[in-house]
């Protein structure tokens, strides 16, 4: 994954139990993809209603994702509306298919690291933080102080990242572990895997009820767009926690496979339920914007 460019708009970092900002710009990424006509700012407002968010935070934040150039503010007499700006349309569609494409793969390991050793002075903390952020960000982990490492070839990408941040104390590598070698250094010992797959479990055990429900016809419009959009929050940070970590690092068996097939599954059975109450909602406030509403899924494309 390519560093992000400075001039791209931020999005909000997604909490604990998802920001009202991060809640309205997953359900225009998933019912809304594509589409530049602008939204009724009541019935965006009644949507993040179906999640328990207030008016008064829903409106709230409208108004700072329009300050920070991710939605576009329009009027027509005393009715407001919003559009996605087209810079964020594209980091939505960037991002939306990076999340649903996750794991989907299993590529075969060369059994070499990308290793980036630096040396940042401690006055100059807003550099290293900038570093770690997008050393994260490509998918690596710390395994000592100013050691970072990734299982992927990631030269060309952390090569330019320290060109970009002017940091020359700093050494990239290309290296295998070799036989012998302590094993509470390895690599691997980056990631926490032992918490890994207990998220991973975690999302097995909760979905997999989830699951019988529907196929038993017990999930209603309603119920769907909330649990589909839940499922999507909760899938959405496991690239950030597992750069695809190869199968031969791994203990096995791993349960990042059956978590994904659950995921594609559930995603996709819950659209037609779910869309048919964002169009619910929507058509509450204007009829011929709710017939734009379109849900997708698994097979997204971008």
């Amino acid at each position: 994954m390519i560093a992000v460019p400075r001039d791209r708009p931020a999005l909000p970092r997604m909490q604990t139990g998802g920001s009202p900002q991060h809640l309205l710009l997953t359900l225009l990424g998933d019912y809304w993809y594509g589409q530049r006509a602008p939204l009724p700012s009541a019935a965006l407002v009644a949507l993040l209603g179906e999640f328990g968010i207030t008016e008064v935070s829903a409106r709230a934040a409208l108004s700072r994702l329009s300050r920070r150039g991710l939605l576009e503010l329009s009027r027509t007499g005393r009715h407001t509306s919003y559009a996605l700006s087209g810079r964020a349309a594209q980091v939505l569609a960037e991002g939306l298919r990076h999340i649903i494409t996750f794991g989907a793969e299993e590529l075969p390991w060369s059994g070499q690291w990308t290793v980036a050793v630096f040396s940042v002075p401690e006055d100059q903390r807003d550099l290293r933080h900038a570093l770690r952020t997008r050393l994260a960000w490509l998918g690596f982990a710390s395994l000592f102080d100013g050691v970072w490492v990734s299982p992927h070839e990631r030269v060309a990408d952390i090569t330019s990242v320290l060109a970009e941040l002017a940091i020359d104390t700093a050494t990239v590598l290309r290296s295998e572990v070799i036989d012998g070698s302590p094993a509470g250094g390895h690599p691997i010992n980056a990631w926490d895997l032992d918490g890994l797959r207990g998220r991973y479990t975690a999302l097995i055990e909760e979905y997999t009820s989830v699951r019988q429900r529907l196929l038993t016809g017990q999930v209603g419009t309603a119920e769907a767009l909330v649990l589909r959009t839940a499922l999507m929050d909760a899938w959405r940070r496991f690239p950030g926690l597992d750069p695809e970590l190869p199968a031969a690092l791994l203990p096995q068996p791993w349960p990042r496979a059956q978590a994904r097939a659950l995921f594609t599954e559930l995603y996709d059975e819950l659209a037609l339920l779910a869309e048919q109450r964002v169009k619910q909602v929507v058509g509450q406030y204007d009829k011929n914007v709710a017939a734009l509403v379109r849900g997708h899924g698994s097979d997204f494309a971008g």
